[in-house]
């Protein structure tokens, strides 16, 4: 007999195809297990609307946990509530920091109000004496950062609020 907890386990097994080091459960974007006598509903939230990422998850949660349950399994996407960085797990910002991207700030970029950029620590040598090259990075959900220190350059993962 499976259970929910077999299942959460399973799901932390499925990486994020964009960052493969984060496990959707990392990012946040599980939302609910439900678990009934005749069937299995994931229920996700995409990180934001248009993430070309989400069908691959879809299909790989499907085929994850196909390969280890038996009962019918739908993938439910919510939108509302929006995700936020805040749902990204204490491991799955230590996990971005190791693999080179800056986590998120634990605040909304408010430079264009206040004129003062938010501070990115480098996540190789930690200096904070870091600037921002692009809006972008490799990846819509990022920026482009370099460091004034070790002269790397390095992704930081926008905070969404």
């Amino acid at each position: 007999m499976v259970t929910t907890d077999d299942i959460w386990k399973l799901l932390e097994g499925v990486p994020d195809p964009e960052i493969p080091v984060l496990s959707i459960l990392d990012l946040g974007i599980v939302r609910d297990v439900t678990l009934e006598e005749n069937s299995c509903t994931i229920t996700i939230t995409p990180t934001y609307s248009g993430c070309p990422a989400m069908k691959y998850i879809e299909e790989e949660i499907e085929r994850t946990l196909s390969a280890s349950i038996s009962l019918p399994l739908e993938v439910k996407t919510v939108l509302s509530p929006a995700w936020t960085t805040d749902w990204i797990s204490e491991s799955g910002r230590s996990k971005l920091k190791d693999y080179g991207i800056a986590p998120p700030e634990n605040e909304v970029d408010k430079s264009v109000l206040f004129a003062e950029p938010t501070v990115v620590p480098c996540p190789r040598c930690d200096s904070s004496d870091t600037k921002m090259v692009s809006q972008f990075g490799s990846t819509a959900c990022k920026a482009q950062y370099q460091c004034n220190q070790c002269h790397e350059p390095f992704d930081y993962f926008k905070c969404l609020k």
